[in-house]
């Protein structure tokens, strides 16, 4: 008897391991409960529970460990404009290896200077500053790549427009200020980093795309667990891929040791990695020392900007058509932003004049948290805009709101992952390419898409895809619905310390806009320009711009969608 009982024992032993596994389960969640039973259950279920076996495993090619190779094969098309866009925003490097902190740029010991114009600046004309850079032993730089930013203000009229830096790479800087205004005007030049410190930046840009990472939670009944995610990560263990079938934009996760790949519901920002840089490399990113520091003027730092002449002379004619290539999107004035072409700006002040500009209209905003702040201004300035509730995470959405009476509605969703909010259901992660591809368009479709910040720690190359299939959705949409109206909302500047820069610096920021605008350009869709905004207004720089900014963006995206009639 006992003979016949010893070839069940090993059946017994797992049914008992099972239920030890199960009971424990009861009080603790697995991602909490960690020892040798676990892990023998899990190889017990490997062999006799195929359910439990994950159709969507990923071993990643140890020769793909670059973020910006993954993903579908280029035609020689994409392969070619993505080698233009790369070029176009090479950063000029220091001729010499990595120097120490006192020979990088010290902006405390650089300075500018406003070069004369004859003794006079008049409005529609042009205003030059040269930036000289030294380091902090006194000497001057040989070489370029500083990250500089340079507007111009007038406190007194309410008034500011952003400069143009152009970097001779020998430590000089040329600023070009177009003069929308008579009268005050002050120059403000500001070092964001120094060049030392974006080759830091670059560096970790393209080894450490790990350095924001992410979370999803697995579960089935009474098990769960928690595993780390990313576009890209270090193989050695198995992967579950979410890699979008019709995109081909990738993500992955991975595996969980006791559930399949498909029991995945939910996705979250995990936490930023720390100690990415060494003693040395810390000192270049020092908060009130390099990191947005004003540069000193040598000399006045204020003219008098003239009213323009009635009468030009051929030779300031030629100077206007010279300055055309520097001229901004727009400038503010008396505080309110105005455009230097296209569309004039009109302002919505009241609830009313947005009400009748957005009657019977359809306004699909998607992108990140400061496409949702576009979502919140509307819906809190408009009264009769009523948010249903769909029962969203607060400050992730899906949103949507609705003005029956009008025949308005709002809505509101965040773009794919890459995305840094807080709990997002798996079940809610779209990417834009793909919702626009559900929309019908046409007369009275508005669409805004805004997406950039997320993808700062990731190479350019893996924004450039991300793009490239948006743009194709656009071009799609507008194809069968030509009336649909599309926005691009740009990137903005924001406040920066030490951590911050290693993440979401202004300078990836800049690179982003770059892409962004040579992608869509020429293409029939309307670009907010919050860089220019944000660099032009006096009030500090902030991810979230303030309201009376995000107003100025609002106020550009309804002239557009209700422009002034001619005559009136």
């Amino acid at each position: 008897m006992w003979g016949n009982l010893s070839k069940y024992t090993p059946l017994f032993l797992v049914l008992a391991v099972s239920g030890l596994v199960l009971l424990l389960c009861n009080i603790h969640t697995l991602e909490k409960f960690n020892c040798q039973t676990v892990s023998a259950l899990y190889q017990l279920q490997t062999k006799l529970d195929s359910a439990f076996r994950s159709s969507g495993l990923l071993q990643l090619d140890r020769n793909r460990t670059y973020c910006g190779l993954l993903g579908p094969e280029l035609t020689a098309d994409e392969a070619a404009e993505e080698r233009h866009l790369l070029e176009s925003v090479a950063w000029p490097e220091p001729r010499t290896s990595p120097a120490p902190f006192r020979q990088s740029s010290d902006p405390s010991r650089s300075f500018f200077v406003i070069l004369s114009s004859g003794g006079e600046w008049r409005a529609g004309g042009q205003l030059e500053a040269l930036v000289h850079m030294h380091d902090f032993l006194g000497k001057p730089k040989r070489h370029g790549g500083d990250f500089l930013l340079a507007r111009l203000l007038s406190p007194e009229l309410r008034a500011g427009v952003a400069g143009r830096v152009v970097d001779h790479q020998n430590g000089f800087y040329s600023l070009l200020f177009w003069l929308p205004w008579a009268g005050p005007a002050q120059v403000e030049v500001v070092l964001v980093h120094p060049s030392e410190a974006v080759q830091v930046l670059r560096r970790l840009r393209e080894e450490r795309p790990d350095r924001v990472f992410f979370k999803s939670l697995f579960r089935s009944g009474y098990f769960s667990e928690t595993t780390v995610c990313n576009l890209c990560l270090p193989p050695g263990q198995p992967l579950c891929n979410y890699t979008d079938r019709h995109t081909g934009e990738p993500w992955f996760c991975y595996k969980p040791k006791l559930l399949g790949c498909d029991t995945r519901i939910n996705h979250a920002k995990g936490g930023y990695q720390k100690d990415l840089l060494t003693s040395q490399e810390a000192l270049l990113f020092q908060s009130d020392i390099n990191i947005k520091v004003p540069i000193p003027s040598s000399g006045p730092d204020r003219v008098t900007v003239l009213p323009e002449r009635k009468e030009k002379p051929e030779s300031e004619r030629s100077v206007k058509t010279e300055t055309a290539k520097f001229m901004p999107s727009g400038f503010y004035y008396q505080g309110t932003w105005q455009s230097t072409g296209g569309v004039p700006i009109q302002q919505f002040n009241d609830t009313a004049a947005i009400t009748d500009c957005l009657r019977g209209k359809v306004v699909n905003i998607y992108g990140d948290s400061t496409a949702r702040q576009w979502f919140e201004y509307l819906n809190a300035f408009v009264p009769d805009l009523k948010e249903f509730n769909l029962r969203s995470p607060k400050n992730v959405g899906p949103f949507l709101s609705v003005d029956s009476e009008h025949n308005i509605l709002l809505k509101y969703r965040c773009h794919g992952p890459p995305i840094r909010f807080s709990t997002v259901a798996a079940s809610e992660l779209r990417y834009v390419s793909n919702e626009l591809e559900g929309l019908a368009g046409g007369r009275g479709t508005v669409v805004v898409v805004t997406v950039w910040s997320h993808f700062s720690t990731f190479p350019v190359e893996v924004y450039v895809r991300r793009l490239r299939n948006i743009r194709r959705a656009v071009l799609r949409l507008l194809d069968r619905a030509p009336e649909t109206l599309v926005f691009l909302r740009s990137a903005n500047l924001q406040a920066l310390d030490p951590d911050v820069s290693l993440y979401n610096s202004d300078w990836y920021s800049l690179q982003l806009d770059a892409v962004l605008r040579a992608m869509f350009r020429g293409l029939p869709v309307v670009l907010v320009d919050a860089w220019e905004m944000t660099l032009a207004h006096g009030l500090p720089h902030n991810l979230h711009p303030p309201p009376t900014v995000v107003k100025s963006m609002i106020d550009v995206f309804l002239s557009h969608v209700c422009p002034r009639r001619r005559g009136l």
